[in-house]
């Protein structure tokens, strides 16, 4: 078994060559921004720019900037205040709208609306990150705008985002919501925005996040009621492996989720995908951190180990997105719609991270 050193080497190598990828071929000098719709070399394949993937690209090179001493190199923060910039431009659906688009053409304009809080949570956590990183209030200004209206479309008016309650429809909570809603709010109360809207916020994101833990804690199910039930059907059953991790709140729900069962009407449910792989790499070893079982560090390094060998392209750099259950690649593609410059990133920085702390604690 590796040293806690050597993984973390490991980790670091994995990661520089993770943002290299999207440094060398996501940018866009005449427009601002970044492509996410990349072939395996990095030849970009479609210009439309999907507003969730430019806010988390921004998050990702703000963060590595303001936090890893090897990453703070003007470049970085340049291409993520670029980032910030044609947010700040183009992403809403008209001035002063607090809606956001999902999908811009190449220069900006709005192609495709989702009724999601996904395209406005992204843009907060990326602006309040630059700003963090850049030093400018401006940007966490327009951070603190998007978050008050998440947090109003999703405790008060989610029928603002258009998404009436049709009368067959069980009335239902994604667990995708309160999570990001928590993040949100620890993000910016991190960032020196300890105020009492935010710390309602969080507690409200908590206490919806912890409905979805059910079966005597034992799963932590995607959908429920609104009154933290169980629900019946596909919907009810599915477990979205990957999602429920964090370095805070309940030890027991650190572990990821074993995946779908064969009743789900998920299609991919018989796949390997990039992120469940990557956010169960942080999950084990923020477990092995919680209680420091060696089980949790071994079931770390196997992760790790398969993640590496199966999904990571020694040719091209960074990672295939989607692999069959058998682990072959199944799709060649670096980036489209929902893969982009975060999971990958930001997985191994936080593994980065838990190890160095492992090392100086001994």
């Amino acid at each position: 078994m590796a040293s806690l050193s050597a993984w973390r080497e490991r980790v670091a190598a994995e990661l520089d060559a993770a943002v290299a990828f999207w440094e060398r071929h996501s940018h866009d000098p005449q427009h601002g921004g970044f492509f996410s719709c990349l072939s395996r070399d990095g030849t970009v394949y479609d210009e439309t720019k999907y507003v969730w993937l430019q806010g988390r690209q921004v998050w990702v090179y703000s963060r590595l900037y303001r936090k890893v001493p090897r990453f703070r190199r003007p470049e970085i923060l340049e291409a993520a205040r670029a980032g910030g910039e044609f947010l700040l431009r183009c992403a809403r659906l008209e001035p002063g709208s607090p809606r956001a688009a999902f999908a811009l053409s190449r220069d900006g304009r709005p192609a495709r609306l989702q009724r999601t809080v996904f395209s406005e949570v992204f843009c907060a956590l990326g602006l309040d990150e630059l700003g963090r990183a850049a030093g400018e209030p401006r940007y966490r200004a327009a951070a603190r705008e998007w978050t008050a209206a998440v947090a109003r479309w999703a405790r008060e008016a989610p029928q603002e985002l258009g998404r009436p309650q049709l009368a067959g429809a069980p009335p239902h909570e994604a667990l995708a919501v309160p999570m990001m809603v928590l993040g949100l709010a620890e993000q910016l109360r991190d960032g020196g925005g300890d105020d009492e809207t935010l710390d309602e916020l969080a507690a409200w994101g908590a206490q919806r996040l912890l409905a979805h833990l059910q079966r005597g804690d034992s799963v932590v199910l995607e959908n429920v009621s609104p009154d933290g039930k169980e629900l019946p059907g596909s919907m009810g059953r599915l477990l979205n492996p990957g999602t429920p991790w964090g370095r805070g709140g309940r030890p027991d729900a650190w572990a990821p989720a074993p995946g779908s069962d064969a009743a789900s009407a998920q299609l991919e449910w018989s796949m390997k995908l990039w992120w469940p792989h990557a956010e169960a790499m942080v999950a084990l070893l923020a477990a092995y951190a919680h209680d420091r079982r060696p089980e949790r560090l071994e079931a770390f390094q196997r992760v790790a180990d398969y993640t590496f060998d199966k999904f990571r392209d020694p040719e091209h750099g960074e990672w295939f997105g989607y692999l069959s259950r058998e682990g072959n690649v199944a799709l060649t593609i670096k980036g489209g719609p929902f893969k982009g410059c975060f999971h990958v990133a930001r997985a191994l920085h936080m593994c980065e991270e838990m190890l160095e702390e492992l090392l100086r604690e001994g």
